[in-house]
């Protein structure tokens, strides 16, 4: 659409999200729900994790009324430091949803001030699913926009474009007319940051948190009038440009209403970055294939996408290097049999045998493989080279994760975890959200008592 024919892309996203209703929405209730339910996976898998505990210690003192939960403990604080620390325990561990043509995240930046700030202000289920579809949809057209040469920038995509779902569908929480989303929109423009350098550190985690937050807190300074610029985003000093990319707005803005991108959401069997997971299976299917004889392995060489060896050839020195390791996964699924949580976790990592097996791989560039793909060549010792390629692996839109198969994810995450919630009604909770005519009474049914919490929370 060509720039003249609209007034400017956060007024004309803020009308959408200002005109839609749960009825335009409800077709993708059920995809909706997938999310969220792998968004409570992936944070009690991760609400005890140092990382976690060392920002809720940070933020408890500074927390206001203490209204919304945070997963996986007991004790809640306010909507916006909730909204941080669940978007990063969601975030952490490299297990949630992806968006594949913008490798966004678009649950933790999202979910987490939604629910947030509908169980503060005890809004219903449907009101906080039809956020979260309008905020989904929002963070990844505007991701499409400006994708695949953002994140090659070095933009955190998640982070940089998640900010805009959570101003849009706080903003829309909160009732504000389209003006006040446009504003929200435009506020969020100013404070997207987020860099791809961090990815090997905990500072990665603090830019998905601050989406999630900021988000909440753009919609919350609209509310109070504040205003933004009609072309935050796409004007000559706006966002896009500023981050290096001429915004394609016919990408952003195609089918607007009638196609949702929360349709095209997946979600990861193995807790590393997506475009590992066909390296994984294929090195699954070889294991069998040596019948688990890995001891005969001369060496292993993968060959995939520019995309795959710019993140995956990497030397592996902590568990974060290990989930966005080409060698790491090799090593998991050809010695282990295995990609869990566990199989990524600190312990795995220095095994003097996975060490060693990460050392007899190579990467090499396959110009012709698609994003996402990869081929793995095993030599053994009597010379015979075996072979598997892989290019829709398990979790993808090809092979996607069944509801049972999410089930199961929150189950292992809960007991991974260490968390105290009980994942059975976590997953009955989620599936009925749509149901729910007060968000806080849901949440607030998750939580196990206060004072198993302060026990737990002295020990943090």
């Amino acid at each position: 659409m060509p720039q003249d024919e609209i007034s400017s892309v956060s007024r004309t996203l803020a009308d959408f999200v200002a005109a839609s209703s749960w009825a335009d929405v409800e077709a993708q209730s059920h995809e909706a729900r997938r999310s969220i339910l792998n968004f409570f996976a992936t944070a009690l898998g991760s609400a005890r994790d140092p990382v976690v505990t060392a920002a809720l210690r940070t933020l408890s003192p500074f927390s206001g009324a203490a209204t919304a939960t945070v997963i996986g403990h007991s004790e809640p604080l306010d909507a916006l430091c909730a909204s941080f620390l669940n978007a990063v325990s969601a975030n952490l561990l490299d297990f949630d949803d992806t968006h594949p043509e913008t490798i966004i995240h678009p649950a933790a930046p999202v979910a987490a001030p939604v629910l947030a700030l509908a169980e503060t202000n005890k809004l219903s289920g449907r009101d906080a699913l039809t956020a979260f579809v309008l905020g989904v949809d929002i963070e990844c057209r505007i991701g499409n926009a400006v994708s695949p040469r953002h994140y090659a920038r070095g933009w955190h995509i998640t982070s940089t474009c998640g900010i805009f779902g959570a101003a849009a569908a706080c903003a829309k929480l909160l009732g504000l007319p389209a003006e006040g989303i446009a504003n929200a929109i435009g506020i969020a423009a100013g404070q997207s940051a987020g860099n791809v350098e961090n990815l090997p550190s905990a500072a990665k985690n603090v830019s998905v948190g601050n989406a999630a937050r900021n988000g909440l807190f753009a919609a919350l300074l609209a509310q109070q009038g504040y205003e933004a610029a009609p072309r935050a985003i796409e004007g000559p000093l706006g966002w896009a440009r500023t981050m290096g990319e001429e915004p394609d707005l016919v990408r952003l803005l195609d089918g607007l209403g009638k196609t949702w991108e929360i349709a095209k959401n997946t979600y990861k069997p193995y807790p590393a970055g997506i475009v590992f997971h066909s390296v994984i299976d294929a090195c699954l299917l070889l294991r069998e294939r040596i019948s688990r004889r890995v001891d005969r392995i001369v060496s292993v060489t993968v060959q995939g996408s520019a995309l795959l060896l710019a993140r995956g050839d990497r030397a592996v020195n902590n568990e974060r290097d290990a989930r966005v390791s080409i060698h790491h996964c090799v090593a998991c699924g050809l010695l282990l049999g295995a990609a869990g949580v566990a199989e990524f976790a600190h312990e795995t990592v220095v095994r003097p045998d996975i060490a060693q097996l990460r050392q007899k791989v190579r990467a090499e560039l396959d110009g012709t493989m698609p994003d996402g793909a990869a081929r793995v060549s095993l030599r053994l010792s009597s010379g015979e080279v075996l072979t598997e390629a892989v290019t829709s692996p398990r979790g993808s839109l090809a092979a996607p994760l069944g509801d049972r198969d999410i089930e199961e994810k929150l189950h292992d995450s809960v007991r991974v975890g260490g968390s105290d919630w009980d994942a059975g009604r976590v997953i009955e909770a989620v599936w009925r959200l749509d149901t729910v005519g007060d968000v806080s009474d849901l949440l607030q049914s998750l939580r196990p008592p206060l004072a198993s919490d302060h026990t737990a929370f002295n020990r943090l």
